[in-house]
C-alpha cells in the first residue's frame, strides 16, 4: 500500500510539470498570471495532502519531495535546493498548513516577483527577483573609533 501511495504521489507531481511544460519550455520559462499562480498552488496542495485531511504537514511535504527526487534518480540539481527552501519557509512557524495558508504563501512569493505590479510575473521578473534574493547583503564597514 505504501509503495502504491508513493508511486501515485510521484506520478501526480509529474502531471502538473508536464501540463505546464506543454505551454512551451516549462512553467519557469513562461509568464504567469496571479490566477495561474493560485491555481498551481491549489493543485500542489492537493497533491501534497497525502491523507486528504485538508492540512499539509512538513512530513507530507518532505516525503513527497523525497519521492519526487527519487523518481528523478536523486537529481537535486534542477530545483532541489529551491524546493527545500520553499518547504522550510512554508513550515517555519508551524508543522502544518491549510489550503488558505499555503495559497497565501504562494501568492506572497508571486507578489514578491511581480516587480512592476501588473499581475503577471514575466521570465525576466522571475530571474531578476531570484538574483536579488541570491545577492549577499551589503556589508557595512566597521565603525572606526574617533
Amino acid at each position: 500500500m505504501k509503495k502504491l501511495l508513493a508511486l501515485v504521489a510521484a506520478g501526480a507531481m509529474l502531471v502538473p510539470a508536464q501540463a505546464f511544460a506543454q505551454r512551451g519550455g516549462g512553467w519557469m520559462q513562461q509568464d504567469q498570471t496571479r490566477a495561474e499562480a493560485q491555481q498551481r498552488a491549489d493543485m500542489l496542495f492537493q497533491m501534497l495532502d497525502a491523507n486528504k485531511d485538508g492540512r499539509v504537514t512538513r512530513a507530507e511535504a518532505e516525503q513527497a519531495f523525497a519521492q519526487f527526487q527519487a523518481s528523478r534518480g536523486g537529481d537535486a540539481s534542477r530545483g532541489g535546493g529551491r524546493t527545500q527552501r520553499m518547504i522550510d519557509q512554508a513550515f517555519a512557524t508551524s508543522q502544518s498548513v491549510n489550503l488558505q495558508q499555503f495559497e497565501a504563501q504562494a501568492l506572497a512569493r508571486f507578489d514578491g516577483q511581480d516587480l512592476n505590479r501588473d499581475g503577471t510575473v514575466t521570465v525576466a521578473e522571475r530571474q531578476q527577483a531570484r538574483s536579488q534574493q541570491a545577492a549577499p547583503a551589503p556589508q557595512l564597514a566597521p565603525a572606526t573609533p574617533q
